[in-house]
């Protein structure tokens, strides 16, 4: 079965396809909007087919994608290095519209709230990346200006086939390590008297509780789907899918608010 009326899974995918970066968060917020409005219904059970001219995620010509050891370092001491941290910030914002979108449009006959939880998710992400981008503005930079890896989108690439690798490995994993980053980054932008960069982060590390908490929630739903204990699913499919081991410190008071239970956080600790 295929869609062709306007349909917010078929209408995510033409957004994740856009290689404009901000043609993409405008594309994202109206979808949004109209879904908010009741304008635009949800069809679980389509089957959508990725046309073959197309190439997903859509991207910009820049940044270069290079290495993560290859980009550049991400100093405070220098104007051109907190650009080079704010930018790296930009990519990662983009990167998660991006698996934001992929995860509405990739995985059929789940509940309407799971794709309703996953454009809450686009929509800020998109936010984010518009804030870091104009704030990068006030130091002379664009997004594109300095090179980019593509750490994140592999890990989404790499469970595309299955709902519950995703949701275990990319919210769960990849984006929670968002969380224990987040309070060093502010702080060092504070000490350098970048108090509206700081602000920026303060905004995203809040909204971020609320995502890996969607992940959360969904992980926890299929567990229970397919009968499956969280704790071991979990280890298991970091190991089949080579997910990177998480190094403290670990913001525990937030991924505590964003649902882990004490249990995996015990885990966590003990790796």
């Amino acid at each position: 079965m295929t869609t062709t009326a306007p349909e917010l899974r078929q209408l995510a995918l033409t957004a994740l396809a856009c290689t404009d970066p901000q043609q993409k968060t405008v594309q994202t917020a109206a979808l949004q909007q109209h879904y908010l409005a009741g304008q635009l219904p949800v069809d679980p059970q389509a089957e959508l087919l990725l046309p073959a001219s197309w190439v997903i995620p859509g991207r910009p010509a820049k940044p270069l994608l290079v290495p993560p050891l290859q980009v550049g370092r991400r100093t405070m001491r220098t104007p051109e290095g907190r650009a080079i941290l704010l930018h790296a910030l930009c990519h990662i914002e983009f990167n998660a519209i991006n698996l934001a979108l992929d995860a509405i449009w990739r995985f059929a006959a789940m509940p309407v709230a799971y794709y309703a939880d996953w454009l809450q998710v686009a929509a800020e992400e998109a936010l984010h990346f518009n804030l870091l981008c104009a704030h990068l503005l006030t130091l002379g930079y664009r997004y594109g200006d300095f090179p980019g890896h593509d750490t994140l989108w592999e890990m989404v690439a790499k469970t595309q086939e299955d709902v519950l690798a995703r949701m275990a490995l990319v919210p769960r994993t990849m984006e929670a390590r968002g969380l224990d980053a987040a309070p060093s980054t502010r702080n060092k932008l504070t000490q350098v008297g970048d108090l509206a960069g700081a602000a920026i982060i303060e905004r995203i590390l809040n909204d971020e509780i609320g995502h890996v908490a969607i992940g959360n929630r969904w992980y926890g739903y299929l567990c229970q789907q397919r009968g499956l204990e969280p704790i071991a699913t979990y280890a298991s499919l970091a190991q089949r899918y080579a997910a990177p081991r998480l190094r403290a410190p670990f913001n525990l008071e937030a991924r505590r608010a964003a649902g882990f239970s004490e249990a995996e956080l015990q885990a966590l600790l003990m790796q």
